[in-house]
């Protein structure tokens, strides 16, 4: 039985090209074309889940853990939206870049070295997010078990993943990797590509029920991400502990 989630060659892999993490036209160029409609779905709909009226500052009060949060994409937006954000990392190198970057854009968010089975916690946290890192961990079904451990009752979880399917194969990674360049080749693995299905059980065996999950399209002629109902590539899951 495995006891970790790290995995090793995965943490290696993204160390290595972590000093890009900011670049948006760098390694991580699409990340940040993916990052405002992340932030949107997210906001709107922890905003519709916990009835936040006001506009200003929407997430205070709310304290977010970022799993997996790298240089800090995600992290530092939900933190100007006022969420108390905590972000962890098994990247040590993807920990300095987001705390260096932190540094410069005066934010305050706590950043640790750990993966969620190591994470030592004062209290649980009222929203997770698991985005694209899902398919990069060693034991999916303990990652899972062990995020869910962090989140309260009555909490949210993201988690925004690539599904495993014969589109997925074509245009994730033959596409992305090796005709557009989007991505270095070699940075996903279709074999570690998670189905609705899986995420789904995983998630019922951990007290995690699913709430809604949508699909996320690139538009070529916007140049844009959006929401889709083909959840046959990129796809996002809200669940909800119960």
């Amino acid at each position: 039985m495995k006891t970790t989630t790290i995995n090793k060659e995965e943490i290696d892999k993204f160390s290595k090209i972590a000093d890009e993490w900011w670049d948006p036209d760098g390694k991580f160029k699409p990340l940040h074309a993916f990052n405002p409609i992340r932030i949107k779905y997210i906001k709107d709909n922890i905003i519709k889940h916990f009835k936040i009226e006001k506009k200003i500052l929407p997430l205070s009060k709310l304290k977010i853990l970022d799993i997996g949060c790298g240089g800090g994409l995600i992290a530092e937006p939900m933190t100007r939206l006022g969420a108390s954000v905590t972000g962890i990392d098994a990247s040590e190198k993807n920990i300095k870049i987001a705390k260096a970057h932190l540094r410069k854009n005066k934010l305050k968010i706590n950043y640790k070295c750990a993966s969620p089975e190591n994470f030592i916690y004062k209290e649980k946290f009222d929203v997770i997010l698991n985005l694209e890192i899902v398919e990069h961990v060693e034991d999916l079904e303990l990652f899972i078990k062990k995020s869910s451990r962090l989140l309260k009752k009555g909490g949210l979880m993201y988690v925004a993943t690539i599904n495993k399917t014969l589109k997925s194969y074509l245009f994730a990674i033959i596409g992305a990797e090796y005709v557009l360049r989007w991505l270095p080749i070699g940075t996903h693995d279709w074999e570690k590509f998670v189905e609705p299905s899986t995420l789904i059980s995983f998630g019922e065996k951990n007290f995690l029920k699913l709430n809604k999950i949508d699909g996320m399209k690139f538009d070529i002629i916007s140049n844009y991400w959006k929401l889709s109902k083909d959840k046959s590539i990129n796809y996002i899951a809200e669940f909800r502990k119960i």
